[in-house]
């Protein structure tokens, strides 16, 4: 089974900024860290290939700093690793990107699976991996708690909802995004470690993916109108009372006047 995850670096969270003066968001300096939902993503189709054989590859959009991200996967076991890289491919959105990424499956050739996290916590669009399935005009099944069969042409999978969950079969090759129930990631050994640092990374541009400027870049269909940073919470109000009965006692009142219950 041959199995491609998206993945995409994101910047340390808690350390980003956001310049309301410039209308822009002021990321750290450091090289970053792999999505946290990929992590997931990343242990599935090392799984799937333990079960199944075959070969896992990453592919992310970015700049050079994005190769720390490949070898953070390199070194967890991933077999193959791919940069998309060009200057014309800076400031795209979110369908942009699943443009891109679609492109470089294209060029990539065959597979039986591509997975991606739900959403990237940067951004939290949760589009990528849905826009790479339109592009291709491949299955999607969006939210994957777990990945019950994977063989043939088809898969079963438990897709996460609102209510519980759906049970799907989808025909391969397909694109889906798992949720973090799905299983708990691994961590590199130190062999691993070594290894991923003398691994080659396959770099590709705007050209040797068979792309111009149109509808990428700049040229995306959505730009950003304004950057801010999220509303201060409201203080809480602490409830209090001589015993645990009176202190719920209040708390059932205030809920009721407020229409809470």
């Amino acid at each position: 089974m041959n199995i491609v995850i998206l993945i995409k670096q994101v910047p340390e969270i808690e350390l980003v900024k956001v310049d309301e003066a410039a209308n822009s968001v002021v990321l750290p300096s450091g090289p970053g860290v792999v999505n946290p939902f990929d992590e997931f993503a990343v242990e599935e189709g090392l799984r799937l290939k333990e079960k199944h054989g075959g070969k896992v590859s990453v592919i992310t959009v970015g700049s050079d700093r994005a190769e720390s991200a490949l070898r953070d996967c390199l070194a967890l076991g991933v077999d193959a690793a791919y940069l998309i890289t060009d200057p014309l491919f800076e400031k795209s959105d979110a369908q942009a990107v699943g443009r891109i990424l679609a492109a470089s499956l294209k060029k990539l050739g065959e597979f039986d699976l591509v997975l991606a996290g739900k959403q990237a916590v940067d951004d939290d669009s949760a589009q990528v991996p849905g826009a790479v399935a339109a592009f291709l005009d491949l299955p999607q099944v969006m939210f994957v708690k777990k990945i019950e069969s994977a063989e043939g042409n088809t898969a079963n999978v438990l897709r996460t909802t609102e209510e519980g969950y759906d049970a799907v079969e989808v025909t391969l090759p397909a694109v889906m995004s798992v949720v973090k129930e799905i299983n708990e990631p691994r961590l590199p050994s130190l062999k691993g470690k070594m290894m991923a640092k003398k691994a080659p990374i396959t770099r590709w541009s705007a050209a040797d993916i068979g792309l111009d400027g149109a509808s990428v870049g700049p040229n995306s269909y959505t730009s950003v109108a304004k950057v801010s940073p999220p509303s201060p919470r409201q203080q809480g109000e602490m409830i209090e009372g001589e015993t645990p009965e009176e202190i719920a006692n209040k708390l059932y009142e205030k809920l009721k006047n407020d229409q809470l219950l």
